[in-house]
């Protein structure tokens, strides 16, 4: 059941990342140039990378990473949400 959870909380992190990056905020212009230049999909393969490893541990008896990964994605809706209501 972690591992559901899991994975739904990080189609939700997917899902959030690409609206912000498609908003062309200027908060993006922050960015690192390389996640900037490639259109943000550097930034998408490393939040490939925090969901996999995330996986891999919950999937080997460490579920207490899938409360860790809840707060991330927590944290990721909350700046989103200033992000793309113009709050920031």
């Amino acid at each position: 059941m972690a591992i559901l959870f899991t994975f739904l909380f990080g189609i939700g992190n997917f899902a959030l990342h690409k609206a912000v990056l498609e908003s062309r905020h200027p908060v993006i212009g922050l960015l690192p140039r390389f996640m900037v230049t490639s259109g943000g999909r550097a930034s998408l393969v490393v939040e490939f990378a925090v969901l996999l490893a995330v996986l891999l541990l919950v999937a080997n008896g460490h579920p207490g990473w899938s409360w860790g990964y809840f707060a991330y994605t927590v944290s990721n809706a909350a700046a989103a949400w200033l992000i793309l209501s113009n709050r920031w």
